[in-house]
């Protein structure tokens, strides 16, 4: 997605064609495969567990100027209107809309590049932050406040979405506002080696889930889940979340994802650099135009940004499901899925590790995930022991691949082999001290 308010020009659609076309453009050769690396995280003051805004000496927009003294340059939607991201080569520290700070990393053949370019940049944005007498928490889900008391990023497209998204789901706002997360992105081949790729990962995600599990806490309480940011997205709009059926039944591809974000609601139409909404699917844009004219190509990709399966097709493979975690875990997440879709052996591997389920049985399967954690269970298996396997399936690629990077695993075998997913942690300290300064402390730099 550009950062960009401003639409350049960009081809007309004529057909359903096109827009699978789009995914075969984006086929790469395997040894020209990368791997990026995406990390959410909250900002709040220090000693208090009241999200900063974006103006003041301790806003974010404070917190973006000191970080872009360290050769990045600011992007703003106007000349007239406030920093909302910083660039520095492949890399981009933009804003969620509740001033959520990420990084999208550049892309990397290792899974240590990508982790090395995250430490470097939450040594730059904590340095910056301690100046303000602000600090970073890697957390999945904001514990304490509402979204009534949460602030709001001066970006356009979250104006447009804040008033859009929330006639589609009781927790849009929640998602927008409470949530943060870590991401991977990976390339494919061709469509034989993306249909693989993305059902695997789709197959696998409840046991990442789970081990990647960092927000039980809701409004000062237990939610009942360990992975609550995954909760909110049951609620968020069921035409554009949650799993594909097709993933399941043996009838993905580029024809059935497109078919699928066609019936999905547009979230906004950019036209004179203004963002509207008008109410209708993008098979009916398609099919009627807007004021007279086609949709293009820049409304197409639009559209697939504004989709959140838990694997996302744009120009990559968008690994979606974890909460955010510590810096150690989320470079563990990089090289968890570069071990097991990069290396033929460890791929054919993950696809036996569980059995074929069906759509409705993933479903269960995933909210167990979510709910339990590693405590859960898979009919008579334990997922903590499943997930050490899908951990070690990895391990055994990336020794195959490239055995640099398999140290990067560390943390996540422990936690696997430990069966506690870290949501367990920010519970016991939670219990121990439920000042909400005291936990968002454990869990910051």
């Amino acid at each position: 997605m550009s950062l960009d308010l401003k639409r350049a020009a960009s081809e007309p659609i004529s057909s359903v064609d096109m827009l699978v076309a789009g995914f075969r453009a984006a086929e790469k050769p395997r040894g020209a495969h990368r791997l990026g690396l995406e990390h959410e995280k909250f900002i709040y003051p220090v000693g208090s567990a009241e999200p900063p805004t974006y103006d003041g000496a301790q806003g974010v927009g404070a917190l973006l100027n000191r970080v872009s003294t360290a050769g990045y340059t600011p992007f703003r939607e106007t000349p007239e209107s406030p920093v909302i991201a910083l660039q520095r080569g492949g890399a981009t520290i933009s804003l969620e809309p509740g001033g959520q700070l990420e990084l999208s990393g550049s892309p990397f053949v290792t899974a240590r590049e990508a982790h090395a370019e995250n430490l470097t940049h939450l040594s730059e944005v904590s340095t910056a932050a301690e100046a303000l007498g602000l600090r970073l928490v890697f957390l999945g889900y904001r514990p304490f406040g509402t979204t009534a008391q949460m602030p709001w990023m001066p970006k356009t497209r979250y104006l447009i979405m804040r008033r859009t998204l929330p006639e589609r789901g009781r927790l849009a706002l929640n998602m927008m506002l409470m949530t943060s997360t870590g991401q991977v992105s990976l390339d494919w081949a061709d469509e034989a080696d993306c249909v693989r790729k993305t059902v695997v990962v789709a197959r696998l995600a409840p046991l990442m889930n789970a081990l990647y599990a960092n927000s039980p806490i809701v409004e000062g309480k237990p939610s009942g889940y360990m992975s609550f940011r995954n909760r909110v997205w049951d609620e968020v709009d069921p035409t554009r979340c949650g799993y594909l059926p097709a993933f399941f039944d043996g009838s993905f591809s580029y024809q059935a994802y497109v078919e699928w974000a066609l019936d999905a609601p547009l979230l906004f139409l950019r036209r004179n650099n203004e963002y509207l909404y008008p109410k209708m699917t993008f098979r009916q844009l398609l099919k009627d135009g807007f004021e007279g004219k086609p949709p293009d190509l820049n409304d197409w990709t639009d559209h697939l940004s504004t989709l959140f399966p838990e694997v996302r097709l744009k120009t990559v493979v968008e690994v979606r499901g974890a909460d955010c975690v510590n810096p150690a875990m989320t470079g563990a997440l990089a090289a968890l899925w570069r071990g097991i879709l990069y290396d033929a052996t460890a791929l054919e591997e993950a696809e036996r590790l569980l059995p074929k389920l069906s759509y409705a049985d993933h479903l269960s399967f995933h909210d167990t995930a979510r709910r339990e954690g590693l405590a859960g269970r898979m009919g008579s298996q334990e997922l903590h022991r499943l997930a050490a396997e899908m951990v070690a399936i990895s391990r055994r690629g990336l020794e195959r691949l490239d055995a640099l990077d398999a140290p990067l695993l560390e943390p996540l075998a422990e936690v696997a082999a430990s069966g506690r997913s870290p949501a367990q942690a920010v519970l016991e300290a939670w219990e121990k001290n439920p000042r909400p300064e005291a936990l968002l402390d454990g869990f910051g730099r």
